[in-house]
């Protein structure tokens, strides 16, 4: 009878016992603080709201370089790369297994060429020591003002951006092609002689795009599009209510709304149906033009030894996913 008892009471301990959580899907988040829409989804805990069931995890990097770098060891679902390091990432020998479904903005004004005061011209940084950093899009619109202007003797240096506002201050630089907030802090006591809304307007457009591990994209497809639907709301949001839009900017770029409305100013933001036209994304059947961007941004990745050889057209629009779109 009091093996009855025992096992009675074993059995009714397991059955109170509470029925252990299913583990949680992770979705890995690689930003950076760039003023566009994705701060605001991360400022809002917007994905944290829709995806109660997702353990999401926030990771600051400084560059898209970095970011490919993650990508590789498969450190992060989702990234934030300028188009330079994603053409490098799509290429080989790199390969990585990501696509483009979202474009966080076109580049603009909050990426520029700016250089000490007494340097009034593009022309005036002949032989001058110049940092950015390389492979990067502000790399690759830096080599095409500098073309423009015949400059062929500057010091182009690679530096990583907080490193050129440390340059700067030291004296150690005559000028920089670089994305805010570093930008902004250098404008402060030197002068704008390019910006990447210009060369857009010259055919030489680059863009912040967001990547997503194939292998993501396919286990995970309702992930991926909440992500999209949150990243299409925060564009509206800039629309419809700056003041918020700015609000949520500046706590998380740690500047004055007013300053991060400046800032947000300074980029165009694409909205889903705006990014399924032919001139961005395109579609599945039709993909937009920005396979050819990144084409382009490949030719000039051969000339600057990052790349052995120029993919063909269909490897960048086989990068191009367009069919979680909200």
């Amino acid at each position: 009878m009091k093996r009855v008892i025992v096992a009675l009471l074993v059995l009714a301990t397991a059955c109170a016992a509470p029925a252990t959580e299913p583990a949680k899907t992770a979705l890995r988040i690689g930003y950076q603080l760039i003023p566009n829409g994705d701060l605001i989804v991360k400022d809002q805990k917007w994905l944290e709201q829709a995806l109660p069931d997702t353990e999401i995890t926030w990771s600051r990097f400084d560059s898209g370089g970095d970011v490919n770098t993650a990508m590789i060891a498969g450190a992060i679902d989702i990234g934030l790369a300028g188009s330079s390091p994603v053409t490098r990432g799509l290429s080989a020998p790199l390969n990585i297994p990501y696509k483009v479904p979202w474009i966080f903005d076109v580049i603009g004004d909050n990426e520029a060429l700016v250089a000490k005061k007494e340097i009034t011209s593009v022309a005036g940084l002949a032989g001058r020591t110049i940092a950015t950093p390389f492979a990067s899009t502000a790399h690759y619109s830096l080599l095409a003002v500098l073309a423009e202007a015949g400059v062929t003797d500057a010091k182009v240096i690679d530096l990583q951006p907080p490193d050129i506002q440390a340059a700067w201050v030291r004296g150690d630089i005559d000028a920089a092609y670089v994305w805010t907030p570093v930008l902004a802090e250098l404008e402060k006591d030197g002068a704008v002689l390019a910006t990447s809304r210009e060369l857009a307007g010259k055919g030489k457009l680059t863009a912040d795009l967001a990547v997503v591990r194939s292998a993501f994209a396919d286990q995970h497809p309702e992930i991926l599009r909440e992500w999209l639907k949150q990243q299409d709301r925060a564009v509206k949001l800039t629309r419809t209510d700056k003041t918020a839009a700015a609000a949520a900017l500046g706590r998380q770029l740690n500047l004055d709304p007013a300053e991060a409305g400046r800032q947000l100013g300074q980029l165009v933001l694409l909205d889903a149906a705006e990014q399924r036209s032919p001139d961005y994304l395109g579609t599945a059947q039709a993909p937009g033009k920005l396979a050819e961007n990144l084409r382009s941004a490949a030719e000039f990745l051969v000339g600057q030894k990052q790349l052995d050889a120029v993919p063909d057209l269909t490897v960048f629009q086989k990068g191009l996913l367009t069919d979680a779109l909200p």
